[in-house]
């Protein structure tokens, strides 16, 4: 019997087509056991950040903190916007910024469009900068940009899902 992982996957953006989430949502379909992953679903609830309001008193922002700090492995998937890290993503980080969520907090970084490369190493500096441990072997960029795969497309493209089980192997093998 296998201990179980479990993984809070978290899609940088708001939009109903994202590709970040259709592919978190692959990756779900696809974890065999011991995988649990679990999609946040409260982004869009996190309020702006600002430092002059009480985190300890806003439940989305304890909700997230709570979750991060629950699971074994934070998985973060976003879009680049503008050369950057999405707005809400971004928020989201902002948040964690003053808790203990992130310190040593395995982590992943999936990027649906290897051409997303600056928003990739902004990720990358700031999840270190907030003590993140990154499970570098396990981060990947697939070429979902332009595909028209939603999650089950993803999930059934013997390449992609390759590409997923062996990075699921990764973080294995790291846990």
């Amino acid at each position: 019997m296998h201990t179980p992982i479990t993984i809070l996957a978290i899609a940088g953006s708001l939009r109903a087509a994202s590709l970040n989430t259709a592919l978190l949502r692959a990756i779900a379909g696809l974890a065999p056991p011991p995988f649990d992953i679990r999609i946040y679903q409260g982004l869009g609830e996190l309020p702006l950040f600002n430092p002059d309001l009480d985190a300890d008193s806003l439940p989305a922002v304890t909700g997230l903190r709570d979750a991060i700090i629950a699971a074994d492995v934070l998985m973060l998937a976003s879009p680049e916007y503008a050369h950057g890290v999405s707005g809400p993503m971004k928020n989201a980080l902002d948040w964690m910024v003053g808790n203990e969520s992130f310190i040593d907090k395995p982590l992943v970084l999936l990027n649906a469009s290897p051409r997303a490369t600056h928003a990739q190493a902004a990720l990358r500096e700031t999840v270190r900068t907030m003590s993140a441990r990154l499970i570098d072997e396990a981060c990947i960029s697939l070429p979902l940009l332009g595909s028209g795969l939603d999650a089950e497309g993803i999930a059934a493209d013997p390449a992609l899902r390759r590409a997923i089980l062996n990075m699921l192997q990764c973080i294995r093998s790291f846990s």
